[in-house]
């Protein structure tokens, strides 16, 4: 059996290499919580990619099974032989997350393993809340030693705001699959239909929905704002990633952004700087 401590470093890296700005984020945990948040983003990153490494959907569906029957305790062969399966489960006894919310994310990621479209505002909203909301909620629990942090509520808008503004940046990308994570009826507004978004078209009625998109994810983050005060200190290092969801909106509307093909991003020493000065 592998040293859990080799588990968690594989973690780090992978999450290090795969998720800088949540590893960042991590950083500004107390040392002996950060293995177990590397746990869980590692974790969410397997989840995420899946669809980047099958051929067909049905293949997806049958990794995403294994990772439910991991965590339900029903997966063939020996579960602890995965690092990442491994040091989650480590993570979730000590500190009792909940499983049941670990399979909730899994199963809102099927949606990505297809192309069908995001039916509506609230279908999306609760996509970001099984999945980013999920992660923070999760992270308050390790940070608050197992112990109900009393974070649902924040960690509800700040996972949603951090969740459609990693969207919109992924948007060239997901594009490019014939992904559509911006919900039908908000580009029905805007007379956009999907042949619009795949061939590259894009038009000004899509970037009208994207400002609408970049609206709804600032309103979530003044919710989550306005409800620091439910955010113990002990907490709060679950919620620094929110600190990047402003500049990140912020990028998208310079001039010169063009919403299918323009990556957009920014320098790691302004994320460190932001993460280090905080959300709030």
């Amino acid at each position: 059996m592998a040293d859990p401590r080799s588990n968690f470093a594989h973690c780090e890296a992978l999450v290090r290499e795969a998720d800088p700005d949540r590893y960042f984020a991590n950083l500004i945990a107390p040392t002996e919580k950060r293995p177990y948040l590397f746990a869980l983003h590692a974790f969410n990153f397997e989840i995420a990619r899946v669809r980047e490494t099958v051929r067909e959907p049905m293949l997806g569906e049958i990794r995403l099974q294994w990772w439910r029957d991991a965590l339900q305790g029903e997966a063939r062969g020996d579960v602890r032989a995965n690092p990442v399966a491994a040091a989650l489960d480590d993570a979730i006894v000590k500190f009792r997350l909940p499983r049941q919310s670990l399979v909730d994310l899994i199963d809102a990621r099927m949606f990505d393993l297809y192309d069908d479209p995001m039916p509506s505002l609230n279908d999306l909203e609760g996509y970001c809340g099984e999945t980013s909301s999920s992660l923070i909620q999760l992270s308050s629990i390790i940070l608050a030693d197992g112990k109900d942090p009393g974070t649902a509520d924040a960690a509800g808008h700040a996972g949603v705001a951090y969740a459609i503004t990693g969207l919109l940046r992924a948007f060239p990308i997901h594009a490019r699959q014939g992904q559509l994570y911006i919900p039908a009826d908000i580009l029905a507004r805007h007379g956009v239909v999907r042949e619009d978004i795949v061939s590259g078209r894009g038009g000004p009625g899509l970037k009208s929905a994207l400002a609408d998109m970049r609206a709804i994810a600032r309103r979530h983050l003044d919710q989550a704002r306005t409800l620091r005060p439910t955010i113990s200190s002990a907490a709060e290092p679950a919620f620094c990633q929110l600190a990047l969801v402003e500049p990140y909106l912020k990028a998208m509307e310079k001039r010169d952004y063009d919403p299918l093909h323009t990556p957009v991003d920014i320098p790691h020493w302004r994320k460190i700087w932001a993460l280090w000065r905080g959300p709030f």
